[in-house]
């Protein structure tokens, strides 16, 4: 459940009437006020130069630009937003691409619109949003992928958790929020809050989604069942 804050949410589409057709299915939560549209890099990085956005939905295909090129910038300079795709791209490399740049979740255009502003809800709680029976694969190729520079670096990271931070670890893993997860573990928000400021800490890492690679890159946690 999202909390009474309006929700600052950006547009880039290269198509009018996709973003028309969006902005009335967005507008349509009572949180969700669409505070800007742009079809190309340029445009949406003006706007985020001079607005405070929330979450960034993108299509990866903008015409001549490659939304995966902009990616790394609207990052760069959107403070904390997260970043959506909603594309019809069903390129596994792209999508793998997208989310290593920093995309919180990946959406098809063809899927339902209640399962767009489901995903856009769960990306703005700060989980991530990827379909399972495809992303999985994804991030079996990103880990095994990925060599371990310095094992015993990573060893003693892992060593200073406590358990209940690896509980904690396990239940981001699976998709949960802040509150499942205090009330599977039985403390407060707060306290879930704490242990995961203590993990970030002592992990290295910035995000939600870095924390689940690393879990999942280290054995911290078990792969995602299908959805």
């Amino acid at each position: 459940m999202l909390s009474n804050k309006v929700i600052q949410i950006l547009l880039i589409d290269d198509h009018q009437v996709v973003r028309e057709g969006l902005k009335m299915l967005i507008e349509s939560h009572p949180s969700f006020r669409i505070i800007g549209e742009a079809d190309c890099g340029a445009a949406a990085l003006q706007i985020l130069e001079k607005n405070v956005v929330d979450l960034i939905l993108l299509d990866l295909d903008l015409g001549p630009e490659n939304g995966l090129d902009l990616l790394p910038r609207l990052l760069a300079i959107a403070g904390a937003a997260k970043v959506l795709i909603l594309t019809g791209l069903r390129n596994e490399e792209e999508h793998r691409r997208a989310i290593m740049l920093g995309a919180m979740g990946i959406v098809q255009k063809e899927r339902a619109s209640d399962h767009l502003m489901k995903a856009i809800e769960k990306v703005i709680q700060g989980e991530v949003w990827y379909d399972r029976t495809k992303m999985g694969g994804v991030f079996a190729d990103m880990l095994s992928s990925s060599k371990q520079k310095d094992v015993s670096s990573d060893e003693a990271k892992i060593a200073m958790l406590t358990e209940r931070e690896l509980d904690v670890i396990n239940l981001i893993a699976l998709g949960l929020k802040n509150k499942p997860i205090g009330q599977k573990l039985f403390i407060s928000e707060t306290t879930v809050r704490h242990h995961l400021t203590s993990v970030f800490g002592k992990l290295g890492v910035s995000s939600r989604l870095e924390l689940i690679i690393y879990a999942f890159k280290h054995g911290l946690a078990k792969m995602p069942s299908n959805k």
